[in-house]
């Protein structure tokens, strides 16, 4: 999937009127872009991106990491719960996330306010993203990687995800996770999220 440019982002995410963040070093823009190509097809690869946008010195810095912001096959075809896999709605979170350990075991953003998700319980390749089974709460959609292995990147996501939004590459995570620790430094340990649709990009 090809990458993006801050501009692109930023003027995607202001079309559908939410904040960008602008004021200030590291406050950052953390962006997560699902590939609306696929169709809603289970695909099981990180064909999403994950971006930062942020100033150093008031500079603009952007990345753009390869990520899924859709769960993988094995939890579509084996469900935690009846109502189905969740599927995180593209929206703005609003101080929805903070460094803390996902799974009790490494640093991430794990979530602390409620999103929104939809409930997919049909067991077909398909994410089927009803309006009727949208439920929102708190259900563990942290932001967090794949391999644990320096240098490595998954390439199927398999387990990685139940929902939640996760990072392929060992290397990018640890940028990642560095540029969110300065910015919990100088802006406290709440992180707004914001999933937007390539579709939206191609619409700014």
């Amino acid at each position: 999937m090809n990458c993006y440019t801050k501009e692109q982002i930023e003027q995607a995410v202001k079309s559908k009127g939410y904040k960008w963040f602008e004021n200030g070093d590291y406050n950052i823009n953390i962006v997560g872009v699902r590939n609306s190509d696929t169709n809603n097809e289970v695909t099981n690869k990180f064909d999403d991106c994950m971006t930062l946008s942020y100033k150093i010195n008031g500079e603009w810095q952007f990345r753009c990491f390869d990520c899924t912001t859709d769960p993988g096959k094995y939890w579509v075809e084996n469900i935690m719960r009846e109502s189905g896999v969740a599927i995180l709605k593209p929206n703005q979170y609003r101080g929805s996330h903070q460094i803390g350990l996902h799974q009790g075991k490494y640093e991430a953003l794990r979530q602390v306010k409620p999103v929104q998700v939809y409930r997919d319980n049909n067991l077909d390749v398909c994410y089927d993203l009803n309006e009727e089974n949208i439920e929102e709460g708190i259900f563990g959609i942290n932001i967090h990687r794949a391999t644990k292995w320096e240098g490595k990147k998954s390439t199927q996501i398999d387990k990685w995800s139940a929902g939640c939004q996760v990072i392929a590459a060992n290397n990018d995570w640890e940028e990642f996770m560095s540029i969110c620790r300065n910015a919990r430094d100088s802006w406290g340990n709440s992180f707004t999220y914001t999933l937007i649709e390539s579709d939206d990009i191609k619409e700014a």
